[in-house]
């Protein structure tokens, strides 16, 4: 086996970045391709075959120039472009980063960071309908939400609604203490806590007291028309048939809606249908809505939780082969 040598010239504040804590993102890269790096204030060393070092160098390169656009390098960062790398997909990875939404109450910048991730933004700006379908830590709400305040900031729509079926709100929420809107909070705090990150909690208090932002559970939009209003429904999946035609009826001129879930977490019963599920199947045709599905590949919460998710869905498809299998042979 013949190895090579290639040298980069990284400035030195970069290749902190780029490399992490204790090298801890350097050791990933030379684990995954089998090479050598070795840094020397702002030289690169990579060794390694001819091919795992261009590889090598094309990561280190693509993760300089987010660098140099001044992101903080994450584990998510280095995953990703080296899955993409796999797929000789990673120069996209630098266009993922034009694409900002909009910045949070503490300057943080909110831009796509996987391109099922910026397949769902342009789904958003062009369709009036939007559906977002996958695993939990893709970004299917934030990001949402993060449309919502921008073209809420801008004037484009008037109110800002967000909703989630609340299963549990009949019967079984009877018992806890105070007023039904008490009793549904727990189930709506994610879209709160996005929205004081985004918006900041006095601007959003403020707004909610003047009716301008809106967070329900999904049993208040029924006999409700919405115009002008960018409308979020959370947590799709446990919405039964008629709750999601329901929904999607409200809709009025000049509104946006989009509806996001996970169809592996229904909270369900098992005889009853998702209207999530259900709706896919209907309005997958249909021009004007769009359809955005995540894989394990778009999580970008800690890299655990995308093996847990890629372990579950292999897991998944285990059963469900198992099961088919055992259909074919009682017939």
């Amino acid at each position: 086996m013949n190895l090579v040598e290639k040298e980069l010239e990284i400035a030195t504040n970069h290749a902190q970045n780029i490399f992490g804590q204790y090298d801890v993102h350097l050791k990933k890269i030379e684990q995954t391709l089998h090479v050598t790096i070795v840094l020397r204030e702002d030289h690169v060393k990579i060794v390694g075959t001819a091919e795992q070092v261009e590889k090598a160098a094309q990561t280190i390169l693509t993760l300089n120039v987010l660098s140099k656009r001044g992101n903080v390098i994450t584990d998510q960062n280095v995953n990703y472009a080296l899955s993409m790398l796999m797929e000789d997909k990673i120069e996209n990875i630098v266009e993922l980063d034009k694409d900002l939404i909009c910045h949070t109450i503490n300057g943080k910048p909110i831009k796509p960071k996987t391109l099922g991730q910026k397949k769902y933004i342009e789904e958003i700006k062009n369709k009036m309908i939007i559906f977002g379908v996958g695993p939990a830590g893709t970004g299917k709400t934030y990001l949402a939400m993060a449309m919502a305040i921008t073209a809420f900031k801008n004037n484009e729509v008037n109110r800002i609604i967000l909703t989630r079926p609340a299963i549990e709100a009949g019967e079984k929420l009877g018992f806890l203490p105070g007023d039904l809107q008490s009793k549904v909070d727990p189930y709506l705090r994610p879209l709160y806590d996005a929205l004081y990150e985004i918006m900041g909690a006095d601007t959003f208090l403020k707004n909610m007291e003047k009716g301008l932002i809106e967070v329900a559970p999904l049993a208040y939009m029924r006999g409700r028309t919405l115009d002008n209003a960018y409308i979020i429904l959370d947590e799709a999946q446990n919405t039964t048939p008629s709750q999601m035609k329901m929904f999607l009826t409200r809709i009025g001129y000049g509104s946006k809606a989009i509806i996001t879930g996970d169809l592996t977490q229904k909270d369900l019963g098992h005889d009853v249908k998702s209207g999530l599920e259900v709706a896919l199947k209907v309005l997958g045709k249909v021009d004007e809505i769009g359809i955005s599905h995540f894989s394990n590949k778009d999580v970008v919460r800690h890299p655990l939780v995308q093996k847990i998710v890629a372990a579950y869905e292999a897991y998944e498809s285990r059963n469900n082969k198992n099961t088919t299998d055992k259909r074919k042979v009682r017939k």
